[in-house]
């Protein structure tokens, strides 16, 4: 499989319905701390959404409500991966996307037979506190070396400037979060990522059909 180098984080639908048709084609939406019933109408909307638009759109942890929701694609972290029903998420043909950050995750990722590694964070981040120093781009290139054809996803820190440096060195897509969530201008942001990124963009890229 293939995925779009522009690759969106964003907590809420408003931020898809917002977003997504400026020309993003595929968005996580990681949505925390809200109850059950609120992240199922979100992924409702998101859904409805992301189809419109032609956006593959990929559910972060909630691999049941994925499920439930017909969605095709989720991304788990590595406490998600240690409880979630592996069996059940392979016989709703939903995709999987997995979070590592050193050696042993790695191996446990790769034991899962994802459809995609994501390595971070790759540079200082925000987002959320890691007990993971900095991966660099040496570990970016070390780990698409190792997974060779899998698609790799590099994720933490990442901005304009640093595009170019994460894709020489083995990534396929780029993550953005803050720099497009915090940014004074998000709409010009996310129109500068995909302009960024259009050169890398496969023609036969993972949207939704």
């Amino acid at each position: 499989m293939r995925l779009d180098p522009f690759y969106l984080i964003v907590d809420s639908a408003d931020w898809i319905a917002w977003l997504v048709p400026l020309g993003v084609k595929l968005v996580q939406l990681r949505i925390k701390d809200r109850t059950s019933s609120e992240i199922r109408a979100e992924i409702q909307r998101a859904k409805a959404i992301c189809a419109t638009h032609r956006c593959q759109l990929i559910i972060n942890d909630h691999w049941q409500l994925a499920i439930e929701e017909g969605c095709d694609f989720i991304h788990l972290g590595q406490e998600d991966l240690a409880v979630a029903d592996l069996s059940a998420i392979r016989k709703a043909g939903l995709k999987l996307g997995l979070s590592t950050h050193d050696e042993a995750e790695l191996a446990t990722a790769l034991a899962a037979s994802p459809d995609y590694i994501a390595l971070g964070p790759v540079y200082p981040t925000i987002l959320k506190k890691m007990p993971w120093t900095p991966q660099g781009l040496d570990r970016l290139r070390e780990w698409k070396d190792r997974i060779g054809p899998l698609p790799l996803v590099a994720i933490g820190g990442l901005n304009l400037d640093r595009i170019a440096g994460v894709f020489a060195n083995g990534a396929d897509s780029a993550a953005v979060v803050t720099d497009i969530t915090l940014n004074a201008d998000p709409e010009t942001r996310t129109l500068e990522w995909i302009a960024a990124t259009k050169a890398r963009t496969p023609r036969t890229a993972n949207a939704a059909p």
